[in-house]
């Protein structure tokens, strides 16, 4: 091994606010994330034997596990995540080496900004000796967190880890993984409010999710990306009324991702945003995994000047809100939303401000630090 090949190097993948198209992903749906500066950063030293060692700057903690342990199993650890893309590549015919690594993230942890997926990407791309297809990658980490993990994600997180483009969303079909990508405008920014809490039922509220979106569709026999509002109006009062609302939520979630697309393209972010606002009340009312956090910050955003639009992002009953903002309204916005989130809920809501960031990709440089976050 040469003394380059022994030097350490530094891998990144970004975390992502999906601007609309929320439990659709798993539904064969549409969705427009866009990655975000926040991001996980893993340095990857390589080492003569079969076992890594994963060292967490977040946590403080060491981890070591051997690649050759047949039985690994996951132990609802944060150490799972790398354990499960060591896992998943070696069982797709990659060969992984021994290593040490070393973690960094300023992606919130359980804040629905994909702090999972930036780091299975971040972490294959250290384990990998050649380059893959970042289709192939995506799908990888997908299956990772879905075997190893047990959480019953879809493709959108990775996807959008991978292949963001600066400047854009990404407007992703999830059953295809067709995309292309869509320009955000100038003088917007993307504000992301946390609000600071996260219920303990949302794992498990996550996956009810995706069984209550299952029955449906095998009521009507077919993916709820080809069920219309038609099929659905026919289906009332046959359905049970939960299982009726989640498929409306899923099918009007796929009309509004195709309306938004259009609405980009000719930059018309009024329209944008008063799509951003119906995804949060279909989330709210018809699959009801908001909250009264996610509400208040999201009412709170849209009575405030410049903005456009305000929703919840991610998997839901807690986590972060997504705005879009004039950027010279930006500081006041924040300064809005953190004052009258506190004297509403009494917490302190983190804000980021953030531009659509660049996917996945190696540091050869100075790996930047974000103090505070």
């Amino acid at each position: 091994m040469t003394q380059s090949e022994k030097a350490p190097r530094t891998f990144r993948a970004p975390g992502r606010v999906n601007l609309i198209g929320e439990h659709t992903d798993y539904n064969d749906g549409l969705v427009m994330p866009a990655a975000i500066e926040l991001a996980a950063y893993v340095e990857v030293r390589p080492r003569a034997d079969r076992r890594l060692a994963v060292h967490s700057e977040n946590y403080s903690e060491t981890v070591e596990f051997d690649l050759d342990d047949s039985e690994a199993r996951a132990r609802g650890h944060w150490s799972d995540y790398v354990r499960g893309v060591a896992v998943t590549l070696e069982r797709a015919g990659f060969s992984v080496p021994g290593a040490n690594l070393r973690i960094r993230s300023d992606v919130p942890m359980g804040a629905g900004l994909s702090s999972s997926a930036a780091l299975e990407v971040a972490a294959a791309l250290a384990l990998l000796r050649a380059p893959i297809d970042r289709v192939r990658l995506a799908k990888l980490c997908q299956r990772a967190e879905n075997e190893f993990v047990g959480v019953r994600c879809g493709v959108m997180d990775p996807f959008i880890a991978c292949h963001a483009r600066a400047g854009h969303a990404l407007m992703l079909d999830c059953r295809t993984l067709e995309y292309h990508f869509a320009p955000m405008p100038a003088g917007v920014k993307l504000v992301i409010g946390n609000t600071m809490v996260r219920h303990s039922l949302a794992a498990g509220e996550y996956n009810r999710r995706r069984a209550e979106c299952e029955e449906g569709a095998a009521y009507f026999g077919c993916s709820l990306r080809d069920v219309t509002t038609a099929d659905l109006d026919r289906a009332a009062g046959k359905l049970p009324q939960t299982i009726y609302r989640r498929c409306r939520h899923v099918i009007t979630e796929n009309a509004r991702v195709m309306a938004a697309s259009a609405a980009l393209e000719r930059e018309d972010l009024q329209a944008f945003g008063k799509l951003m606002e119906q995804s949060h009340r279909s989330l709210r009312d018809d699959f009801e995994v908001s909250c009264v956090e996610l509400d208040t910050m999201v009412e709170i955003a849209a009575s405030a000047p410049g903005v456009y639009g305000s929703r919840m992002t991610g998997g839901g009953f807690g986590g972060c809100t997504i705005s879009l903002v004039r950027e010279e309204h930006v500081d006041a916005f924040r300064e809005t939303l953190v004052r009258r989130y506190r004297e509403a809920v009494g917490l302190d809501a983190a804000v980021y401000v953030s531009r659509a960031a660049e996917g996945a990709g190696e540091l050869l440089l100075h790996v930047p630090r974000r103090d505070g976050v």
